[in-house]
């Protein structure tokens, strides 16, 4: 796993959005960018880290953040999600896991004595010129948005 680190210039990406549009890191030139990274919508830690976003989203805009969720779930299951808990962000379907494997949090994950490769839950800072600011890689899925605003 090559994770992007801090001062890595991000690579351009394009991926759909819950609702097909394509979105891409170009979109946010000149903006701050927060894109989080989640194993799978709908499940209990995402979908606390989501909300958690979801209800400092104010706090984080006034900031100056945009916010981008990614994960490997297809545009339907991204948009139940969006749409069950009404978050004001739009959620990238990256089910070739292209994004995923440019920012590097695709790999050999462990859960109750099981191997297997996922996407490893992590949050990218990305500044206006579209390098890495800050890497959260022990994301707090009650309190993420903390984490991003006291960074």
């Amino acid at each position: 796993m090559n994770t992007l680190k801090p001062g890595d210039k991000v690579p351009e990406f394009k991926a759909k959005d819950q609702d097909g549009n394509e979105i891409s890191l170009s979109d946010y030139k000149g903006k701050k960018l927060v894109v989080f990274f989640y194993p799978k919508a709908n499940t209990p830690g995402c979908t606390a880290e989501a909300c958690n976003l979801r209800d400092h989203y104010k706090e984080l805009q006034l900031e100056g953040y945009e916010l981008l969720g990614v994960s490997a779930d297809s545009m339907k299951k991204q948009s139940n999600f969006k749409e069950k808990y009404d978050f004001p962000f739009p959620l990238l379907a990256d089910e070739d896991k292209d994004v995923i494997e440019k920012f590097g949090v695709w790999g050999p994950k462990k859960f109750m004595g099981k191997e297997y490769d996922g996407i490893h839950r992590t949050t990218f800072i990305i500044d206006e010129e579209g390098k890495v600011e800050k890497v959260i890689s022990k994301v707090k899925t009650k309190d993420h948005a903390s984490q991003i605003l006291n960074s």
